[in-house]
């Protein structure tokens, strides 16, 4: 087992180590606009544009450049400096990343709550008059617009626009200021966030459920006359979840690279986000290219505990 972890620790190092240069030579190489006349302003003159030009290094030859940058975010955990805010793009994003990571978790929690036992029951209950609700609600969350089912949940539910003004509306998460407040700022945002990945999670387990109830050692186990919960929990959903476990550690670091971007630019919620839109808008290149690089950070970190758990939820994965 260790000699299993150990081999995918320096494969998502190397792998890390691959994807910051792929991220260099996009945004160096492939640039959608002249970082040195973004730093600079457009009513800068030529020779303020090349001051500012030697002053980011960007007149050194491209290996020069990739080697220092290489070395800064390795060594350093320096992604540079923003060229709209004039701060380091490492504060920027750990500022914002709270926000980001409290939606993230309340929406795990959310989705695994609902999607799991949806997923469950429905396999269980196949082609009952429950499991065809249970699919065709599913399908309808799946087919909702992230951006409209939070527009239609903030004009039912908001405090400050909703007919029926219950849950706290848009901007409520950056106007709280304890723990507790933040909370209930993020419940419309939270259940907008784990619609979609519910009826997914449900849909995926319960296909995955049907698969492994038709396996023979289902079948041998109620033979030797186990309770049917003590089947369905220990030996069926055991082995049915795994590929579940490997679907839940891309989501989540995906959502914490910013692709939870439509719930907190409706929602107004000051995460990595609402901060990678703002930075797109405004051209600002340092802080799109450590967003995108912060985010492959977290799906390659979540990766390798996905393939760890993996191995400890089906030993055969660690001999392979």
């Amino acid at each position: 087992m260790l000699r299993y972890i150990v081999r995918r620790v320096l494969w998502g190092i190397a792998l890390l180590f691959i994807t910051s240069a792929v991220i260099f030579l996009i945004f160096n190489i492939l640039p959608s606009a002249d970082p040195a006349v973004l730093r600079a302003g457009r009513n800068a003159g030529p020779q303020q544009i090349a001051q500012v030009r030697h002053t980011l290094g960007l007149d050194r030859p491209i290996y020069v450049q990739f080697a220092d940058y290489m070395r800064a975010v390795f060594l350093h955990f320096d992604f540079g400096y923003s060229y709209q805010y004039n701060y380091p793009v490492r504060a920027l994003i750990f500022q914002r990343l709270p926000a980001t990571a409290f939606l993230v978790a309340g929406a795990v929690v959310i989705w695994l709550g609902i999607g799991l036992p949806t997923g469950i029951v429905s396999a269980v209950k196949r082609r009952s008059l429950l499991d065809r609700a249970m699919m065709a609600t599913s399908l309808a969350l799946i087919s909702a617009p992230v951006f409209w089912l939070g527009l239609v949940l903030l004009y039912l539910f908001a405090q400050d626009l909703g007919r029926f003004p219950i849950f706290p509306g848009q901007g409520a998460y950056a106007e709280a200021t304890t723990f507790f407040g933040r909370a209930e700022a993020l419940i419309l945002p939270w259940f907008v966030l784990a619609a979609a990945s519910a009826a997914i999670y449900a849909r995926y387990l319960r296909s995955s459920m049907i698969d492994v109830m038709a396996e023979d050692y289902i079948r041998t186990a109620r033979a030797k006359g186990l309770p049917e919960r003590t089947v369905i929990m220990r030996h069926g959903v055991r082995s049915a979840i795994t590929p579940v476990v490997t679907l839940l550690g891309l989501d989540i670091g995906t959502l914490l690279a910013g692709n939870a971007i439509l719930t907190e630019s409706v929602f107004n919620i000051p995460g990595v986000g609402r901060l990678l839109l703002t930075s797109i808008e405004r051209s600002d290149l340092t802080v799109i290219q450590g967003i995108v690089l912060f985010g492959a950070f977290f799906i390659i970190t979540f990766n390798l505990i996905v393939d760890i758990a993996y191995a400890f939820l089906d030993p055969r994965v660690r001999y392979q």
